[in-house]
């Protein structure tokens, strides 16, 4: 790993303090949340590329990058924040975070929706990428904090 420092994934929509194991905000676990500071730039590190991970898995399974050269000056003209290191997919989902209902054409931007979500608004499909991206933190909470000792028992 890089010795990159890594900004705190945080949105200011936490939702771990109403009882949520998973922040429905920027999708860390409860515990990653309250610890983030106190934890090591590797450790940092590791959440920021499982969180960058599944975003991408779930963007890149509706969209398609066109020109990533084209959507990354579009981010830095806009001054969009988006982490540079993470991959276009993840880039996309910060262009749509910031301005999908000003987006008329994807295309223009560098990415194209995949034929099969094109009757979505970019705002509800900008949606759906997010509540997929949730489903897919809590159930690898579910599978790997919850229940330890079952994967234990299936690793032996």
């Amino acid at each position: 790993m890089l010795d990159r420092p890594v900004k705190t994934p945080c949105i200011g929509v936490c939702s771990t303090g109403i009882g949520d194991s998973v922040c429905r905000g920027c999708k860390r676990f409860c515990h990653e949340v309250i610890d983030w500071n106190s934890y090591s730039l590797v450790q940092k590190q590791i959440i920021d590329n499982r969180l960058a991970g599944f975003l991408s898995q779930c963007v890149s399974n509706k969209i398609r990058v066109l020109d990533k050269d084209l959507l990354q000056w579009h981010l830095q003209v806009q001054q969009i924040r988006y982490a540079e290191h993470h991959d276009e997919f993840c880039w996309v989902f910060s262009l749509l975070k910031a301005g999908a209902g000003q987006i008329e054409n994807g295309r223009d931007y560098g990415f194209d929706v995949d034929r099969d979500y094109r009757d979505l608004t970019l705002n509800e499909l900008r949606e759906l990428i997010d509540q997929e991206f949730y489903i897919l933190s809590e159930a690898h909470y579910e599978r790997y904090m919850l229940s330890p000792d079952l994967f234990r028992e299936r690793s032996k």
